[in-house]
């Protein structure tokens, strides 16, 4: 957006305001100020960037853009701190005229003391189902609302491109339709209920190299544009999504904060995005600090200011002395500065924030894990888990079994909270500095939840190990413990934190995709007693877990939340019937990365190499208590190339109890000009079926699920032969048929359609 545009998109109240600022005024309307800053480190180097303290009162003498994390960087009351807050913005409407607008962390839930605490995003991907991610987004925004907030600082749309990078757990799938599908849901749930969404982190940060975080990123402006991108276009364009968010990477050597060409070019330009574009935490300085590409923080904040980032955040390291003085020196002009006010006070119109008085009073009581908001978490839960292996020994309890007499609750994760929440819980992210703190809520473990769903059994727990090191003291215990059981569940997987305090999460990557410490010698001891087994795998990334896969039963919960032990139980027992697919191929091994099931024919295994890169389970993989059959694939013989075709497959419960099937349909075009992937997922749709029931399901596809770009740069959908198929995972054909485009090729605008139409018929 050029500084004209920006202009013309403000009221002529907020370009009034902006006249009469001065500088000062103006710079304070584009930064942060985080309360906590001397704190807990929550951010990546606070402790190099951040200052000492100020007094509040003389930091905002000149207003101020934000406040960073009122709620979230340690526990507080909220009701205390909501009465505090409204006092704050009450003194800012009277000394500068325009309150704060206060963010907050919100990817598994509003990240506060005592709130509820959802599945992490991995765990979305797993399900399949916008329509719930939908309804978690408009609860969490509620919550946010009634505390005054107005900004949540999710969700992360970076499409998962290699399982060794420690935000993976953030991320919500390796295939962009599923990340873009879900990730627009969250959107709309969340400003649907009156708060701003902020996408991150655009652009490309999870594609870094060996899946370090922070690390260059030498993805190509193809993958760019048809892998790492679509998902935020969609956002922009389909969610209408309010702000988004900088990556910290550098894309073929040119640092994101400091990209026009895509902050202003692709965002802005091409998009017609006319929200704020807001900076990751030190983001800006980190031009001079880590990127090296500014001199000092003035140079800094004119790089960024012009490349299209409007508010710094948490703090104004950059944006207010260093940047006044290269301002009043002329080395960047005002006119930048401008564009940003504009855009940020904007926003704060949208917001309601230049007619609020806060004469009102907060809350007196606030409730953050109401029941509406436990039962979505359960529901989630649910639905993500991934039932990976099973030789029969689930579902513990079915007719004609009895439920087992003694069961073995075994592993490090089997009887700890913190295994089932997110790196962005506030339980990982902030209170693991405050030891003895209480969590807040109720959140059953494993443990707990079988106890409770299997009240007659006699349940044992033994941890056998801790997620990390190399003690193995506990083995013994868990081995007897095993050995006298009618079945053992081994509870694994990992610890989320950040910067090296846990096995995933930001700054924890890993070298290695094993699981971490001695949990695979621990799986191995308790399987040699010949008691059955059950492997929960609790974890923030997919692990190579292949020898696991060949006895026994395997389940795979990414980081399931508040009720994720709830639902893990539920699925043990056979109360619930598995229905989460895998939103991310399940390595082989680590040697095998990165890896996507979006490869072309020379991505998968040949004759010339030695390597087989073949996954341990395929993307969309995910078995059930019940089976399904999916027969009749049928799709229009041809269609233009910028047009939509209609297919449709017949899906059978064919099985004795009900189910969820996730409808998958797949294509690889045969010939293009530039190698395609084997199969790319076109659509999808989440089938309940009672026993022996049969639906249609019709699905409306634009081609521009079939667009690529092209060698001159342009994304195209192109004629030719498709070939389409529908099956259980990505890798299997269970049902096919073919279509043809009709020439000439098709040049993709913004205009087109992106998301598939779906309708379930019942049969």
């Amino acid at each position: 957006m050029t500084d004209r545009t920006a202009s013309a998109a403000a009221s002529d109240r907020v370009r009034a305001m902006v006249a009469r600022m001065t500088l000062e005024q103006k710079l304070a309307q584009i930064v942060g100020y985080w309360l906590d800053q001397g704190g807990e480190v929550v951010a990546p180097m606070q402790g190099e960037m951040s200052g000492v303290p100020e007094d509040l009162a003389d930091i905002t003498r000149h207003g101020i853009g934000h406040f960073t994390r009122v709620y979230g960087t340690r526990p507080v009351d909220a009701a205390e701190r909501a009465r505090w807050l409204w006092t704050e913005q009450r003194r800012l409407v009277a000394e500068t005229g325009i309150p704060a607008l206060v963010h907050e962390e919100c990817l598994t839930g509003l990240a506060a003391w005592r709130a509820a605490t959802f599945p992490t995003p991995l765990a979305w991907g797993a399900s399949f189902d916008p329509g719930l991610v939908e309804e978690m987004g408009s609860a969490i925004g509620g919550s946010m609302r009634e505390l005054g907030i107005h900004q949540g600082l999710a969700p992360v749309l970076d499409v998962v491109r290699d399982p060794r990078w420690g935000r993976v757990d953030e991320c919500i799938a390796e295939d962009p339709y599923v990340v873009g599908t879900l990730g627009t849901a969250y959107v709309r749930g969340l400003q649907g209920a009156g708060v701003h969404a902020t996408l991150k982190h655009f652009a490309g940060y999870s594609a870094s190299r060996a899946g370090r975080n922070h690390a260059p990123v030498s993805a190509g402006p193809r993958e760019m544009a048809d892998v790492l991108l679509p998902p935020f276009e969609m956002a922009v364009l389909d969610g209408g999504v309010r702000s988004v968010m900088q990556a910290y990477v550098d894309v073929d050597g040119v640092p994101m904060a400091s990209s026009e060409e895509y902050l202003t070019g692709i965002l802005r330009d091409r998009w017609g995005f006319d929200g704020t574009v807001v900076a990751d935490y030190f983001g800006v300085a980190f031009l001079h600090v880590m990127h090296k590409v500014a001199a000092d923080l003035g140079e800094a904040a004119g790089l960024a200011l012009a490349a299209g980032v409007d508010i710094e955040l948490p703090t104004g390291d950059a944006y207010l002395e260093p940047l006044a003085a290269r301002v009043r020196d002329g080395l960047v002009d005002e006119d930048l500065v401008d564009r940003a006010v504009l855009r940020a006070l904007r926003q704060k119109e949208e917001l309601g924030l230049l007619d609020e008085t806060f004469d009102d009073e907060p809350p007196a009581v606030v409730d953050l894990d109401p029941p509406g908001h436990r039962a979505i978490a359960r529901r989630l839960a649910e639905e993500s888990v991934v039932l990976l292996a099973n030789d029969g020994v689930l579902p513990l309890v079915a007719p004609g079994r009895p439920a087992p007499a003694r069961v073995a609750v075994v592993g490090p994760n089997a009887d700890r909270a913190e295994a089932l929440m997110g790196c962005y819980s506030f339980a990982n992210h902030v209170l693991a500095h405050h030891p003895g703190t209480e969590l807040g809520f109720e959140i059953p473990t494993v443990a707990e939840a079988l106890r409770s769903e299997l009240p007659d059994a006699e349940i044992t727990v033994s941890a056998g190990c801790d997620v990390d090191g190399d003690d193995r003291s506990g083995f013994a215990a868990a081995v007897e413990d095993a050995a006298a059981a009618d079945v053992a569940v081994l509870v694994l997987g990992d610890q989320a934190g950040l910067f090296g305090r846990g096995t995933v999460g930001e700054g924890n990557d890993a070298e290695s995709l094993e699981l971490p410490g001695v949990q695979a010698d621990l799986v191995e001891a308790v399987r040699a007693t010949g008691t059955p087994t059950v492997v929960v795998l609790l974890t923030g990334r997919p692990y190579a877990v292949g020898p696991m896969l060949e006895d026994g039963a395997v389940l795979q919960a990414f980081f399931p939340g508040e009720e994720g032990g709830t639902a893990l139980a539920g699925i043990i027992t056979g109360r619930v019937c598995p229905s989460g697919r895998l939103p991310v191929s399940l390595p082989r091994s680590g040697g095998a990365q990165p890896y996507s099931y979006l490869h072309p024919t020379l991505g998968g295994p040949s004759e010339v190499t030695s390597t087989d890169s073949t996954p341990a389970r395929p993307f969309g993989f995910g078995l059930s208590y019940t089976r399904f059959e999916r027969t009749g694939l049928v799709a229009d013989a041809r269609v233009a190339s910028g047009g939509t075709f209609a297919a449709s497959v017949r899906v059978t419960n064919t099985g004795d109890r009900a189910g969820t099937d996730v409808v998958q349909l797949y294509a690889h075009d045969v010939v293009g000009s530039i190698p395609r992937p084997v199969a790319l997922l076109l659509g999808y749709a989440r089938v309940d079926l009672a026993a022996g029931e049969s639906a249609v399901v019709h699905l409306e596809v634009p081609t521009t699920r079939l667009a690529f770009t092209d060698r001159s740069m342009v994304r195209v959908v192109e004629p030719g032969e498709v070939e389409l198929w529908v099956g259980p995972d990505c890798a299997t054909r269970e049902s096919e048929a073919s279509i043809v485009v009709d020439s000439p090729a098709h040049a993709v605008t913004v205009d087109d359609p992106r998301v598939v139409g779906v309708r379930v018929e019942r049969a």
